[in-house]
């Protein structure tokens, strides 16, 4: 290993930040911290993993979701500290691993049938 993968590591090691396993299709419920003039709190973010980007420290992940009639993106950093959990709602089984065709799609066709066989693992 070069020395840039062999300090992500020391840096991963350190955040000892509990990732759940979760991949494309996935809806996800991710807590993120907001700073306001009171101070912080949690807001709930819940909507469907469209692509994960898995680059060490710098990975990250997309959720899309459906807000009053209108589709809203997002892109988490996945150790960002401003995120303070994530939770996986339901599986889903696609056979892709980036879902961008979903923006193209609305109301019924976008739904992502549920993965029964890995509820039962779980």
């Amino acid at each position: 290993m070069d020395i840039i993968q062999e300090l992500e590591n020391e840096q991963l090691a350190k955040l000892n930040k509990k990732v759940p396993d979760f991949k494309a299709g996935d809806t996800v419920k991710v807590m993120y911290k907001i700073v306001e003039d009171k101070g912080e709190r949690l807001q709930a973010y819940e909507g469907v993993c469209i692509a994960r980007s898995n680059n060490g420290l710098n990975s990250s992940f997309t959720v899309r979701k459906i807000s009053f009639g209108e589709g809203v993106e997002r892109v988490f950093p996945l150790y960002s500290p401003n995120v303070a959990s994530i939770e996986v709602v339901r599986r889903g089984k696609v056979r892709r691993s980036k879902l961008y065709y979903l923006r193209n799609l609305f109301g019924k066709k976008a739904r992502i049938t549920e993965d029964k066989e890995n509820i039962a693992e779980e």
